[in-house]
């Protein structure tokens, strides 16, 4: 390192380590405007007041694209680093990479979204049914199709009585939620991601006719007026949790486990908690928000019964009741004994399902598929004859509207959107959340930062998504033959596989392409 270097506070990178990403500048159409410089906030980019020039190091890129997608004159390219290692079955370049990183902090590896291995991806193996001769298709445009749907505990009958010459229902119907379309927004609390991100997601959710949920990080009191929209989350560390905060909301979430790292709890580091997170979390300022892996009121079913109940009563018994399970190996027996626990909904979260912060080695190895532990579930629960008892919500790596209408075929009532509600607000998967440095101003507390993310925008881009995924799930009814998405539930005559084992199909419970 040269003195210049030294007095301009460059780090050296870690021996060994090399950048993942290799950024590029073109000096023919570099006017050394600077922005690079500005909108980087892991200081890739520098400017030498000396020379008048920008250079880059590539060491602590994440290949964010802020650089690139602003750079006026588009002399900036991000590329994938070229460096590789001898092949080997065994040792792959990123199991090396993981032991020179980890022979250099003593620290446990981190990443941010969900599952990223080259895990098959079953939506793009099920493939969906249409109408051809005997049962004509129906076009979404001249003819109604209904995308309505009712979460929550359903009546095992219906009884009914004459009254005035008519018919009225004396079945009570428990709390419902109402979706004009079946996708709701997944659990992202304020603080992991900005308030900027929290207030889009609740406008949209409010503008769509669909529901938010808040995560375990409590209810912003500006985000309050638009609880008819909002599901709360009681989370094993209770921040935020008062009667209050359960009676603000349209519905309750009590959240056992997640997707992206099943069995443990949730860290979110002291500099992501100023004044506003502070005050929402009902913690000191500046202070780690540690949620423990365990709730330490629950040891058993009967102990979740409890504080089901002890939230009913709570809200009056006028909000329905959910419990958010991860996606494991016994997931059947788990979500069977949530509703026989009065769980009002199930949500299950897949191994797909992002989050901002989790051990790389638990997000990459723990946890199944949605794509089963839905079928599973579903089966289980109609086996068992209380599939009535509590809705299914599923989550994990939805994609598109294709993956949401399989997943309705396959036995879900919604699914739950994360990280495509972020990638829709801007989000370019750098999986470096837990930084707090998001360059795009969505996972992040920095004040310079959030700003980049105008929340009138990120609103309208949401909200142009549910709606463009509401039409194209209408095409693929009115192809199939269905004018209202109650006929495709847990349909799975709508539903063939290629490409799958005989093994995984019977567990889907769904036929081979041909038969």
């Amino acid at each position: 390192m040269n003195e210049k270097d030294r007095k301009d506070g460059f780090q050296p990178r870690q021996w060994l380590v090399e950048p993942d990403f290799v950024v590029e500048r073109d000096p023919e159409k570099c006017i050394q405007c600077q922005v690079c410089v500005r909108q980087c906030a892991n200081d890739v980019h520098r400017y030498d007041e000396d020379d008048e020039t920008v250079s880059s190091d590539s060491s602590p890129c994440v290949g964010c694209h802020r650089c690139a997608s602003l750079c006026p004159t588009g002399a900036i390219s991000i590329k994938r680093s070229e460096l590789d290692f001898r092949p080997h079955g065994n040792w792959t370049a990123a199991a090396l990479r993981n032991v020179y990183k980890q022979a250099e902090t003593g620290g446990i590896l981190l990443a941010g979204m969900g599952n990223d291995q080259g895990l098959p991806v079953y939506w793009d193996r099920l493939l969906l049914n249409a109408s051809q001769v005997t049962n004509p298709s129906i076009d979404p445009l001249r003819e109604p199709m209904e995308t309505l749907t009712h979460l929550g505990r359903k009546p095992d009958r219906l009884r009914l009585l004459e009254r005035d010459g008519g018919v009225a229902l004396a079945t009570r119907i428990e709390p419902q939620l109402e979706l004009q379309v079946p996708v709701m927004f997944s659990a992202m609390s304020y603080g992991s991601i900005s308030y900027h991100a929290s207030m889009a997601l609740a406008r949209a959710a409010s503008e769509a006719g669909t529901y938010a949920n808040t995560g375990e990080g409590g209810l912003h009191r500006d985000i309050r007026p638009f609880g008819d929209n909002m599901i709360v989350q009681v989370a094993s560390g209770r921040f935020g949790v008062d009667s209050e905060y359960l009676n603000s909301a349209a519905a309750v979430e009590i959240k056992i486990g997640q997707g992206a790292k099943p069995g443990i709890g949730g860290h979110l580091p002291g500099e992501k908690v100023d004044g506003a997170v502070s005050e929402t979390r009902m913690i000191p300022e500046g202070t780690d928000a540690l949620s423990p892996a365990p709730h330490h009121d629950i040891y058993s079913i009967e102990d979740l019964r409890q504080l089901i109940y002890s939230i009913k009563e709570a809200t009056l018994y006028e909000k329905p009741v959910s419990v958010k399970i991860a996606a494991v190996h016994n997931v059947a027996a788990i979500a069977s004994g949530c509703v026989r626990a009065g769980a009002d909904i199930v949500a299950i979260d897949g191994c797909r399902g992002g989050t901002g912060a989790a051990p790389t080695m638990i997000r990459n190895n723990v946890g199944i598929p949605i794509e089963f532990a839905l079928a599973a579930v579903d089966s289980r629960l109609r086996e068992e004859g209380i599939r009535n008892q509590a809705s299914v919500i599923a989550a994990g790596g939805f994609r598109c509207s294709a993956d949401v209408v399989k997943a309705i075929a396959l036995g879900a009532d919604a699914v739950y959107l994360g990280t495509v509600a972020l990638v829709a607000m801007g989000c370019h998967m750098c999986q470096k959340c837990y930084t707090g440095k998001c360059n795009w101003g969505i996972a992040t507390q920095d004040p310079y930062l959030t700003r980049r993310l105008n929340p009138d925008m990120a609103t309208r881009r949401l909200v142009n998504l549910l709606r463009a995924w509401k039409l194209e799930i209408k095409e693929m009814m009115g192809g199939m033959g269905i004018n209202a998405i109650e006929s495709l539930r847990g349909n799975r005559e709508h539903l063939r596989g290629v490409g799958l084992t005989d093994r995984e199909l019977r567990i889907l419970d769904v036929k081979a392409a041909g038969e």
